[in-house]
């Protein structure tokens, strides 16, 4: 099994940025992290990080033809109002987990909104990185 991992913009700050709302933790460390899990759950997971729109799209555009199983995505800011990045995630046919460290409907009103929330299987939000592994798991458990 293959899952593709999605991190967006800002995401590479993580261990820097705001550490009282998203920990010390680094994205190299969640990436480890869910990769360790996915060896255990049998399943292959590649990561993928950009703070260019452009970019992401352009992955979500070749995963669609490299044969995963499952995608997750923290698109960071970009969930609330990116519709060319969800426009990209709706050309997959694989189960989509959308995941966030923080409990975004307990944060700003405009990060109540996902633009991807129609097209994704499910959101998880509000365990810190635990929230990526947790994410793994409905990912896996959804193919």
């Amino acid at each position: 099994m293959k899952i593709l991992l999605l991190h967006g913009i800002n995401l590479n700050m993580f261990g820097k940025r705001d550490p009282a709302q998203y920990g010390t933790v680094t994205l190299a460390e969640i990436d480890q992290r869910v990769q360790a899990l996915g060896i255990e759950l049998g399943a292959e997971v590649e990561s993928f990080q950009t703070n260019h729109e452009g970019e992401m799209c352009e992955r979500i555009h070749r995963a669609h033809e490299e044969g995963f199983d499952a995608v997750m995505i923290n698109a960071g800011a970009w969930t609330h109002y990116s519709y060319g990045i969800r426009d990209a995630l709706a050309i997959l046919k694989v189960p989509i987990v959308e995941v966030h460290m923080s409990n975004v409907h307990a944060r700003e009103p405009f990060r109540h909104v996902s633009v991807f929330a129609d097209i994704v299987k499910g959101q998880i939000c509000g365990f810190g990185a635990d929230s990526y592994l947790l994410a793994l798991r409905a990912a896996i458990s959804a193919v």
